[in-house]
């Protein structure tokens, strides 16, 4: 199966207009891909949105958001349900700054139905970041049966490696012994990412290449492969065995 896990709508501050839940589960269907993830930066509420198109159009999809953290680190976050998603929503927000969006300044935020209303704008600041650390945020998405994923780790801004010169882990137990458990279950490479550069400072993780699209041409243009279930217990098995396989890279962003 073949997957894109990092795509922005409307309702993402930097993301075009146009990309509405029913353009984008409209061009992921059109390239043949098995399964698709909604993740806003620090908001899922256009999740519902998304999961009925998906529904109409029998497209997998799962649902999530990109977490900005108290580190300025860019995070994805993923569920099965939207409900589980939008849990995540209001424990960022509980920890945002509570100042009113400038649309003129970061851009607009709409919140919307499936089939293209709109329903509000998100008045929060989602260009900004919330104060949860990788290690908070990490437990609240495992408390709620997610996945975590370290976004676009090669890139010179925002990323765990750019932020903290390395992919963070939990510390060792009092026993010296190293946990089992991490913070991520996998990494990302972005769409131009040179893997035969980045994959070894990614040693010990299952990696993906998303497209983190933000606009409707950018939609599907890279992906990762797996055999199993495109589900949140299907793609924990699949990064456990780290069996994951990368698209080939765009040479131009």
């Amino acid at each position: 199966m073949k997957f894109d896990l990092h795509i922005h709508s409307c309702l993402s501050p930097c993301a075009n207009l146009e990309m509405s839940p029913s353009e984008i589960v409209t061009r992921a269907v059109a390239a043949g891909i098995d399964g698709i993830a909604l993740t806003d930066h620090q908001s899922a509420r256009n999740t519902p949105a998304i999961a009925e198109c998906a529904r109409r159009a029998g497209l997998k999809c799962l649902f999530g958001m990109e977490v900005q953290t108290a580190e300025e680190v860019h995070t994805v976050a993923l569920f099965d349900t939207t409900e589980q998603a939008l849990a995540l929503t209001d424990w960022v927000y509980a920890a945002m700054p509570k100042r009113v969006n400038d649309p003129e300044t970061f851009g607009d935020q709409p919140v919307v139905t499936w089939d293209d209303d709109i329903v509000e704008m998100e008045w929060r600041i989602l260009a900004m970041g919330c104060r949860r650390t990788i290690p908070e945020t990490a437990a609240k998405v495992h408390e709620l049966d997610g996945l975590y994923i370290a976004a676009h780790i090669d890139r010179p801004n925002f990323s765990v490696i750019s932020a903290l010169g390395a992919i963070p882990e939990p510390p060792p137990t009092t026993n010296c012994q190293q946990p089992t458990t991490k913070y991520f279950d996998a990494v990302e490479l972005s769409r131009t990412a040179d893997e035969s550069l980045w994959l070894p400072k990614a040693a010990g993780y299952a990696v993906t290449r998303s497209s983190d699209a933000h606009n409707l041409d950018d939609v599907v243009r890279v992906w990762t492969e797996a055999e199993g279930e495109f589900s949140i217990a299907g793609l924990k098995t699949i990064f456990a065995a780290k069996a994951t396989r990368l698209s080939p890279r765009l040479t131009r962003f």
